[in-house]
């Protein structure tokens, strides 16, 4: 055992006797997601560095404080990406690999390529009572049983400490376009995706906003494009063609222009995540890609093809927005707290239903008996 992880491993050992909680920390760029932040700061950055690199198998392995743009760097070397495009917060630099699977977002690909849930091969973590465990491997078919890797994208270090993932790489597309269009309303732009879904098409990401500071106002939407040279060459006639249709204007971005909103948009660096008033937080719509425009009275910007779609709206808000959200079969997030942040008031997730809540409890209970990870982070009696 290195010198890093034997660290680790006496700081869960000194918490878990003394019931002192540990909040599980890399960059930090996270730390305004999930409910509350408590304990002790238990540092991953010391535990850095790529431990296996298999280009030719599309398989890498990293330890969980490792900087993501560092292991981003060495992929593009060799002409391969972490597919999902795992949001970056606070400057590049700041996102570690440990917080990317911690925290479960994904880029605006997800839609087409999957979550980073689908590229978790493999994890190593310390739990609660101090033992170093291995779930996983480091090739797609090694799971008999539950997968417990996979079970801890998202978890918010609840569970345990992330000391090493292995995750799947995929190449870099050969072609790739952006179409922006502009003059249709959010369901026109639903509408349209729901029926590219739906065809052989090469699309990788979308994104609906309503530019208010425009004269006058104007919807836009922006679609990308990625695969092989002919099938991104010939999607695109085919896409201006449906969207001329409904009265669209559309051009074809310039790639270097283009590259840089889809990071904005990952980041959340557009204009429109900049905070409009103290009192509003930003909410996460997760909804059926199908799901119709919601009359809601907060803008919006709509990405995943319908599936995410993020607004501005005061807490007080949560009842209305969780609502419209359950009626479509969806959930509603507080994604960012207001500057007020009433967080300890107004949860940051759905509610569990009594049967998973239970779940989720006995997996508390049997990784982190002490309760001492991240404690009421990801929900307040948990």
């Amino acid at each position: 055992m290195d010198s890093s992880l034997r660290q680790l491993t006496d700081r869960i050992l000194a918490a878990a006797a003394d019931g002192t909680p540990l909040r599980i920390r890399g960059g930090g760029s996270k730390d305004f997601y999930g409910q509350t932040l408590q304990g002790d700061v238990l540092d991953l950055r010391p535990h850095t560095g790529i431990t296996s690199y298999e280009p030719t198998e599309l398989v890498v392995t990293v330890r969980a404080g490792t900087p993501l743009v560092h292991l981003e760097a060495t992929l593009a070397e060799r002409g391969q990406c972490l597919a999902f495009e795992p949001p970056r917060f606070a400057g590049a630099d700041a996102s570690t690999c440990g917080g990317m699977v911690a925290a479960g977002l994904s880029g605006p690909a997800r839609a087409s390529v999957g979550s980073v849930r689908d590229f978790v091969l493999g994890v190593s973590l310390i739990n609660g009572r101090g033992e170093a465990l291995t779930f996983g491997g480091q090739v797609m078919k090694n799971v008999a049983g539950y997968d417990v890797s996979r079970l801890m994208v998202g978890a918010l270090g609840t569970l345990g400490v992330l000391t090493e993932i292995s995750l799947k790489v995929l190449p870099v597309a050969p072609a790739e376009a952006t179409l922006m269009c502009a003059g249709l309303n959010q369901q026109q732009a639903l509408d349209l995706l729901n029926r590219w879904g739906g065809q052989p098409l090469p699309l990788s990401a979308s994104c609906w906003v309503r530019d208010d500071t425009a004269t006058p106002v104007r919807d836009f939407l922006f679609v990308r494009l990625r695969g092989a040279i002919a099938a991104v060459q010939s999607a695109g006639p085919r896409l201006i063609a449906d969207m001329h249709a409904l009265g669209g204007e559309v051009r074809v971005m310039d790639n270097t222009e283009a590259g840089a909103d889809w990071t904005a948009c990952r980041d959340q660096t557009l204009p429109f995540f900049t905070r409009p008033a103290p009192e509003m937080g930003l909410w996460r719509l997760s909804l059926p890609q199908t799901a119709p425009a919601l009359p809601l009275p907060y803008a919006q910007l709509v990405e995943w093809h319908g599936g995410q779609r993020w607004l501005w709206a005061p807490e007080s808000a949560a009842p209305a927005l969780r609502q419209a959200a359950a009626e479509v079969g969806g959930s509603a997030t507080l994604f960012i707290a207001s500057c007020g942040d009433n967080s300890k008031v107004t949860p940051r997730f759905d509610a569990l239903k009594p049967p998973l809540d239970g779940i989720h409890q006995r997996l508390k209970a049997e990784f982190d008996p002490a309760g001492i990870f991240n404690r009421a982070r990801l929900y307040p009696d948990f």
